[in-house]
């Protein structure tokens, strides 16, 4: 075969292989439908946990340790991962003399020095050693708290209202004037029973215990007079939660909360000479959200096996409304995941 005719066999090969395998003269596309289906949405990504709202949940966490020493106190508050700026207040009770059951220096001091905290309380409405500025300043300093931090009465210069949102009982609160010259609030506060709140836990000391001399009394009479006591109990119970919402509004996040779980009377410890406690310590427990904190502390009351005393004081008072009002009023949740950090 000459060259001539190899060429046009060879040519012929090609076009004739290019036809059978489609590259030669490829097929049109498929025309594109009138009406294509949308594209699936993509999926929602789940939100970033964040301390108090771990992955799997959308209830406020509560932290918990059965270590009530100055380490399990660190522990707890370290595990909420917050990060206090600027000027930082540790609100706490400093116990009426005699023989009550305050929070000792010795538990708290780790704590408060690794904040470099000053400690900070208001005077009492009630008479007693509290009642005025140098009788508490001496109390201060008898119970040890002056030796493992600076000390500050928020009302020492008088008082400043703060308004109270969804409020039904108050529509201001009374809190010491020197309240808005720290940035940071802890609200370290002693777990146990109250002669008229049924309880005391993270909402009585922020109410209660942040309220002015003349505050504490607007809350006891249900914001209607600035001295005395007498009033409605519900009133009070709920304006307890009012003055607690205003408190953590005006801080705009700008707080925590941790309940201590020891020495659990049926008596506060504005009582000089409570009731010897009759059911065992439980622990300390950490929180965002203050409602689901005395929520979780209450629930625990409630399944211990020594905790009937209690919980009759609690149940006779009513004190479980400023729980359910605090709820209604969005100062918290009354559900929460309860986190053991103990290994």
């Amino acid at each position: 075969m000459n060259n001539k005719h190899g060429l046009i066999f060879i040519t012929v090969a090609i076009a004739f292989l290019l036809a059978f395998s489609g590259c030669a003269n490829p097929a049109p596309p498929p025309p594109a439908p009138e009406n294509p289906p949308p594209a699936p949405a993509p999926e929602e990504p789940d939100p970033p946990a964040t301390p108090e709202t771990p992955v799997g949940t959308l209830d406020p966490i509560v932290y918990f340790t059965t270590d009530i020493s100055p380490e399990g106190l660190v522990a707890v508050y370290e595990a909420l991962g917050a990060s206090p700026q600027g000027k930082v207040a540790v609100k706490i009770s400093t116990g009426e003399p005699p023989n009550s059951n305050y929070l000792r220096p010795e538990l708290i001091k780790d704590l408060v020095q690794m904040l470099d905290g000053t400690i900070v309380e208001s005077n009492t409405a009630y008479g007693g050693k509290r009642a005025s500025n140098a009788k508490h300043h001496q109390v201060a300093i008898d119970h040890g708290f002056t030796a493992i931090a600076p000390f500050d009465l928020l009302d020492e210069d008088g008082s400043i209202a703060l308004p109270v949102t969804n409020g039904e009982i108050l529509e201001e609160n009374y809190v010491g004037a020197n309240f808005v010259n720290y940035d940071y609030y802890v609200i370290l506060s002693h777990f146990k029973g109250h002669g008229m709140a049924g309880y005391g836990g993270a909402i009585k000391n922020t109410s209660i215990g942040i309220a002015s001399s003349e505050g504490k009394s607007w809350i006891h009479t249900g914001g209607t007079r600035t001295s005395g006591f007498s009033g409605d109990q519900n009133s009070f119970l709920m304006a307890m939660a009012e003055a607690a919402k205003s408190v953590e509004d005006y801080l705009n996040g700008n707080i925590l909360y941790i309940n201590v779980m020891n020495r659990l009377s049926v008596d506060c410890d504005c009582m000089g000479n409570p009731a010897e406690p009759d059911m065992h310590d439980i622990g300390i427990l950490a929180s965002f959200d203050q409602v689901a904190l005395d929520r979780a502390c209450v629930d625990l009351v409630m399944a211990a096996p020594d905790g009937a005393s209690l919980m009759e004081r609690i149940n006779s008072r009513n004190g479980t409304l400023t729980l359910d009002h605090a709820a209604k009023i969005g100062l918290g949740s009354l559900r929460y995941e309860l986190f053991s950090i103990d290994g």
